[in-house]
Order: C-alpha cells, then structure tokens, then sequence
C-alpha cells in the first residue's frame, strides 16, 4: 500500500538490528523480523477495533442530536453500515480498491478475497516492506469503509427510508468509496498523479474517508430536503433540539479514543513514529475544541455543548491527513482552524437550507477538505507519501504541493458528489428515499422498526 516506509521501519526495527549485532546469524535475523512483522499486525488489529468502534461514538452522537422517537432508526443504520460495510467490502469493494488487477482507475481480482494466503507476511526479504498480511490489511480497511457511509447517515437522519439508506450503504462500501481509495491509497488515478514535485498526501483519510463520507452526506440532504419545521414560513431556521445531549458527548468521547487508532494506526507497522501521530491528533482535537467553544460563544452568546462536541471532531478530521507530516504546533494550528470552520460552516448550509441534524457535512466534508489542504501548507516532513523534507508553502516549499492537494479534492468532490446524486436520484424515482409526512411526524422507531427507543413498562395480564 505504501513504499516510502524505509527510514521509519529501520527505526523500528532498531532493537532487533542491535540484536542481530551481537548474534550475526542470517538465521536470527529472520527470526528477529518476523518479530516485527507479528507485532506490525498485532498493533494494526488493536487500531481497527478502535476504528471499529467508532461505529458507537456516531450512533451516540447521531442519536444525541436527534429526537427520542427516531433513536431506534439511528442504532438500526449504524448497525447495518457494519453489516452490509463488512460484507460489501469482502464480496468486492476489497477487490476494488485493492486488486492487482484492473488500471488507474478500479482494481480487480481478489473478489470474496479469493485466491489471497491470509496469513503470508509479504515482503520478509525486503526490510523496507510493510508486512501486513492480507487479513490484517483487509480488517483495517473494511472499518475504514464502514465510517465512511456512517458519516451520512447524520446529515439523513429523521427522514430516510430505512430500505432505502440500505441500498444506498451498499453501493457505497461496495463501489464509491473502494474506488476513492483504489486511486489513492492503492496506487491509481490520483497516485500517479504530479505536480512538479509534488504528489498526494493523505495519511489517514481526511479526504479519502472523511470528505468522502461528506460530501456524500452532503447529496444525501440535498435530495431528502429538510425536516418538516426546520423552517419557518419566512424561510429562517429553526432549531430542533437533540434529546440527549449527554449521548452525543459520550460518543465525541469514543470517536475520540477511537481516532487514536485511525490516525496512529495508519502508520501500518508498530514503530516510535506512531506516537508522534497519536500526539498530532490529540493536540489537533483539543485546539478545536477551545476555539469552537471562544467562536460559538461569541457568535451565539452561550457556549453550545453540542457544537463544541463537534469544533472536537472537526479537529479530528482535519488532522487526519497532516497527522503524519506536521509538527505538534501545526497541529494546534490546523485544529484551531477546523474548530473556526466548523462553526460557520453550519451556519452557513442552515443558511441555504440543506438540513444536516448532526453538522455531519461541516464536520466531514468541509474539515475533510481543510485537512487535505493542510497538508500543502504546513508539511514538514515526509509522511511515506510526500517523499521529501520542507513540502509545504510555509517551509519553503512552494505551491505545487497546495496545488496537487486542491486537485486531489476536486477529483474526489466530484467523484462522490456525481456517483452518490446518481444513487440517490434512482432510489427516490424507484422505492422512495423519503419517508411520508405523516410517518416523519410520529417518528421512525415504531412505523419503521416496531418498537420504540424509549418504551415504558407495560404491565400484562
């Protein structure tokens, strides 16, 4: 998946050339690296269950930020994006974004993983290779694909068709997002892309997942429309208040941890570079925070909890590209940013009557974007991607690095907007993507799913 990981692995594995001094044997040294290779998997593993369970940290908040009578449809689509995530990617999305075969513009082969030794470490004879096996590598990415379709769910939420965002969470983990990732991260379209020096660079995704999941959250409102009340006969907003605000701060919480996976765990092997990453991340997310919370109280006159939950994750997102090519005061820096824009960024779509619940489009789509774009401000060292030292505009750097990230989320904007309008304007013309009126009003749980979030006791003779 990446070749630039030559200094970083020799640094990791440091111990094992010591050893390999006091014992030359060529015997030893392999032994020494499939080491390393084992706990390059084993730290991989842990860092997609915390991934996995962001899954929890976005049903929380969604949910939290949402009305009581449709928190049963909230849990029921996160449930289901790992559902059909898991097994969409396994029958092709996999293939898609990783298979050897195909062209720079969607992988094939490996479909249902097919024809793959699961447990081969690759590359045993080459010290600069990541040594992930094939299971591990397609555990990582599958939880990576489930995040990118629950990223939509908020912005589609108290509205949505149930069968309807099924369809719509398969196409997406099965074909828009793989793609992304196929001319990314598996070396297609945008990889082989250049300007001057200048090449991608996307360390965990803030473009590749997070944008992705905005912009396709972003389409996904603009076809539902608003929630009955959300505006006023004079076309001004209202607000419709989450009933459970304390939900949406434990799952800020558990995104949060569970960034300490995709970020740090994006490094793919288990070296000293994996706490710089996690650093980045935590600075990032904790400069968002304040500043959100100094900009929403100015602006509104009170210091709104659920928009601060959101300047953290704003942080977070936005980090999530440079984490690996910035100094810990970037990253302040680039999160302080994020907790700016994520504010008028929800101000800004209220304004022109996109209804997103949970500020999912702000918070992905438009951080998502600013991460990316980061990355050719502020980069100051090689992250396995950039291939040099100094690439950023304020290092010296120039603008061709500015330039080549700007292209890489235009090509992704109008990738997913196009694919994802085209989804959602067939299911709206075939079984509906809206619920009705009057289901809308009553709330999902019970019309949709049958029971209620929040049923009291019954007592029965």
């Amino acid at each position: 998946m990446r070749n630039k990981r030559a200094l970083r692995i020799i640094s990791g594995l440091g111990g094992a050339a010591a050893i390999v001094a006091i014992v030359p044997s060529i015997a030893h040294a392999q032994e020494v690296s499939e080491t390393q290779a084992i706990l390059d998997n084993i730290w991989v593993f842990i860092a997609g269950c915390l991934v996995f369970f962001m899954q929890a940290g976005f049903a929380l908040v969604e949910a939290g930020l949402t009305r009581a009578k449709n928190v049963v449809n909230i849990f029921a689509k996160n449930l289901s994006d790992a559902l059909i995530g898991v097994l969409a990617f396994f029958a092709c999305g996999y293939a898609f974004a990783f298979g050897s075969g195909g062209g720079k513009l969607i992988g094939s082969g490996s479909y249902f993983l097919n024809g793959e030794d699961l447990t081969a470490f690759p590359g045993m004879d080459d010290p600069t290779a990541v040594h992930l096996t094939v299971a591990t590598t397609f555990f990582f990415q599958v939880v990576f694909a489930a995040t990118a379709v629950t990223i939509a769910s908020g912005a589609m939420a108290e509205r949505t068709k149930f069968s309807a965002y099924l369809v719509f969470s398969a196409i997406m983990t099965a074909f828009i997002y793989p793609v992304v990732v196929h001319w990314t991260w598996g070396g297609g379209l945008i990889a082989q892309m250049n300007i001057g020096d200048a090449v991608y660079s996307d360390f965990a995704g803030s473009g590749i997942v997070h944008m992705t999941g905005g912009i396709a959250a972003l389409m996904g409102a603009a076809f539902l429309g608003p929630r009955i009340g959300k505006y006023g006969a004079d076309g001004r907003p209202r607000a419709i208040p989450g009933h459970n605000i304390p939900f949406a701060i434990l799952g800020v919480f558990i995104l949060w941890l569970g960034w300490f996976g995709f970020n740090p765990g994006s490094e793919l092997i288990a070296d000293a570079y994996v706490m710089t990453v996690a650093l980045n991340t935590m600075l990032a997310a904790a400069a968002g925070g304040v500043v959100t919370t100094i900009v929403i109280w100015m602006k509104a006159g009170k210091p709104d909890l659920a928009m601060i939950g959101n300047g953290v994750l704003a942080g977070l997102v936005a980090i999530t590209a440079p984490c690996g090519a910035v100094t810990p005061l970037m990253s302040v820096v680039i999160g302080a940013i994020a907790g700016v824009l994520v504010v008028y960024s929800v101000f800004f779509f209220d304004r022109v009557h996109i209804d997103d619940p949970v500020g999912a489009i702000s918070v992905h789509g438009v951080c998502g974007a600013w991460g990316v774009l980061s990355v050719g401000l502020f980069a100051k060292y090689d992250d396995v991607f950039l291939g040099r030292e100094d690439a950023g505009l304020f290092y010296g750097g120039g603008l061709d690095q500015l330039a080549m990230q700007l292209v890489m989320v235009l090509v992704i904007a109008a990738w997913v907007a196009v694919t994802t309008a085209a989804a959602f304007f067939i299911l709206k013309k075939t079984i509906g993507l809206r619920v009705s009126a009057e289901e809308e009003i009553a709330g999902l749980d019970v019309l949709e799913h049958g029971l209620a979030g929040y049923a009291g006791d019954l007592a029965h003779v």
